[in-house]
């Protein structure tokens, strides 16, 4: 597929064609960057890994609130519940991507992650980017000195996905001075600690949301006790029950009716967070796991020897090392377009929700792919660890049990494939961002040179496969529209198997990106690049599987006879085999994992 220069566009990624000049990789962190990475991994070690994985464990929101309100304390006076407020408010006012660096070295604290991470990010984003000059005056200080804990409260237990169809009500009193709010909400994350509520309520009979900011002080509020959960257990989960809570008209945040819209940025931030958050958790596990294998004796040799062993760490460095790639791509991406609004006239706050916005389909792609590994890696960590995985000794089990949110929050991984499509549709055919026609002119003459065989360069195979794989996914787009017009929609399962098509393409076109840019660079130590392109290699190898599996799914569930004879002939043609010794490449990954005894890079 011919292919044009990048722009900062979200969803260009599938017409345009990426500058490595223009592409950020994790290796450009700077100094004082990676600074507060280890001040924050080093602030969870010490606080919470000193006390043995087994006390970890069997932490619990209800019996250990002191602990955990101590360290949240603790974590405040570092300045780490103020990351993302803005210096003029008592904060650190970091930029998006180091706040996604921040977000990887937190995710070491484990369930700590989950209560710090709703204080950082859905907890007060909703007043930095939306509140008046007055409220972010009044409650970011505190939020940021870690004064006041936040939590944000949009979860009903009728509305879930379906978060416009919340019930909650606020009615302004005769008086006007007041909202009264009345309602329930569940699965709020802090809410048994917090000071202050993001809520979300209609007024009156709107169709649509609007948010609060609503102090526990002002009163009629009822907590709930905390949720028995699966994993995340120090943290505190709890409904919240309103009961006439008098809000003051004046902690209406943002516009009235403006708050479904609202929740949505806030989330599109939670998602590229989540997969932040995974990069760290596959990381854990891995260095968990290869510590494990290397000191595990069977048949008169560490268990790291043998090839099976060997498969599950390469795969997870690979995982670690893709998803980094992406994660950082899109966080630099972020911080350009705000730039971009700011130089163009648009005030701060609005440059702040429109360019994470922009970024919507990366974000879900991000949230599912992140979630999706760290969960593979941590139920494979227990393998790995075999009966020892399955005690608590080792921490593994808790990492599997807290991972499985991950899947749930932010979106359900079902509901973010079907958002990334949906925006696409959005951007492609209705406000034409995306010019999806003049790329779909190009596809014939990239099948016709893709008989080819022959490539010359640096991971030219694998540039022209990322590229097949965005043609594939236009072919099928529009083949399955023009099929089934407006219907497309409710065909959910078509829908997250051109999700999948788009994620893989996205993914290894980033690692891709990541390993041109470092051979570039004349500095680059060796070794690692040599490491880094294999781990490349391998995720394109397996998202050629994946998009075949998911292509196949994809034409067999709308099309039948000669068109999908045909269609099926073209998308083989261009999902063309990939040759590499997958066995030996995993093994070369794994085996830099094992020497280094812990993440290889």
């Amino acid at each position: 597929m011919a292919t044009t220069k990048s722009k900062l566009i979200g969803g260009n990624f599938l017409f345009s064609e990426t500058d490595i000049k223009d592409v950020f990789i994790p290796e450009e962190f700077t100094e004082e960057q990676f600074m507060i990475f280890n001040m924050v991994r080093d602030f969870c070690v010490k606080e919470f890994h000193s006390l043995g994985m087994e006390k970890i464990a069997l932490l619990d929101a209800e019996k250990d609130k002191e602990f955990v309100l101590e360290k949240f304390k603790k974590a405040a006076e570092l300045g780490i519940c103020g990351v993302s407020i803005p210096e003029e408010y008592g904060g650190m006012g970091l930029d998006f991507n180091t706040g996604l660096l921040f977000t990887e070295a937190l995710s070491v604290g484990l369930a700590f992650a989950t209560t710090i991470g709703a204080q950082v990010s859905i907890g007060s984003l909703p007043i930095v980017f939306y509140g008046t000059h007055e409220q972010k005056e009044k409650y970011l200080p505190k939020i940021a000195s870690g004064e006041y804990a936040c939590a944000y409260a949009l979860t009903e237990p009728s509305s879930g996905s379906d978060a416009n169809s919340a019930k909650s009500n606020a009615v302004l009193n005769e008086a006007g001075t007041h909202y009264l709010l009345n309602g329930q909400k569940m699965w709020i994350t802090n809410g048994g600690f917090a000071d202050i509520f993001i809520v979300f309520a209609k007024i009156d009979n709107d169709e649509r949301l609007s948010a609060f900011i609503v102090e526990k002080e002002f009163g009629g509020i009822e907590i709930g006790k905390e949720e028995k959960k699966m994993g995340i257990k120090a943290s505190s989960t709890v409904q919240l029950f309103f009961n006439n809570v008098p809000i003051p008209k004046e902690n209406l945040l943002g516009e009235r009716g403006k708050g479904f819209n609202m929740a949505l940025n806030i989330l599109n931030n939670g998602r590229i967070k989540i997969g932040a958050g995974g990069v760290g958790g596959i990381k854990f596990g891995l260095t968990k796991s290869v510590e494990y294998a290397n000191q595990r004796i069977q048949f008169e040799k560490p268990i790291s020897d043998f090839g099976a062993i060997k498969y599950k760490l390469g795969q997870m460095a690979m995982l670690a090392f893709v998803n980094e790639s992406a994660v950082y791509r899109v966080g630099a991406e972020v911080d350009k377009k705000y730039k971009e609004f700011l130089a163009s006239g648009a005030t701060e706050n609005d440059a702040k929700i429109n360019s994470m916005r922009e970024y919507a389909i990366e974000c879900a792609i991000l949230k599912v792919q992140g979630s999706d590994a760290v969960c593979w890696s941590a139920d494979e960590a227990i393998q790995i660890h075999g009966g020892m995985g399955y005690s608590m000794e080792t921490g593994v089990e808790m990492a599997y049990r807290d991972a499985r949110i991950t899947k749930i929050y932010e979106g359900t991984n079902e509901i973010n494939r079907m958002l990334a499509l949906a925006e696409f549709y959005k951007r492609a055919f209705q406000t034409k961002e995306l010019k999806i026609n003049d790329a779909m002119k190009t596809i014939p003459l990239g099948i016709a040179q893709n008989f080819n065989p022959f490539n010359n360069g640096f991971l030219a195979d694998e540039t022209e496969i990322v590229s097949n794989l965005k043609s594939v996914f236009m072919i099928i787009t529009g083949a399955a529209g023009r099929k089934l017009k407006t219907k497309l929609v409710d065909e959910q399962e078509i829908v997250m198997n051109l999700a999948d098509i788009m994620s893989v393409a996205f993914m290894a076109e980033s690692a891709i990106l990541r390993v041109k840019k470092l051979k570039a660079n004349k500095d680059t130590d060796k070794e690692q690049l040599k490491l880094k392109t294999k781990m490349t290699q391998l995720y394109v190898y397996e998202a050629l599987d994946i998009a075949r599996k998911a292509a196949d799914n994809a034409i067999d569930s709308y099309s039948s006879g000669v068109e999908k004879f045909t269609m099926k002939r073209v998308i083989g043609s261009l999902l063309k085999n990939y040759d590499i010794n997958p066995k030996d490449t995993r093994r070369a990954i794994a085996d830099a994992a094992i020497a280094a005894n812990q993440c290889p890079f």
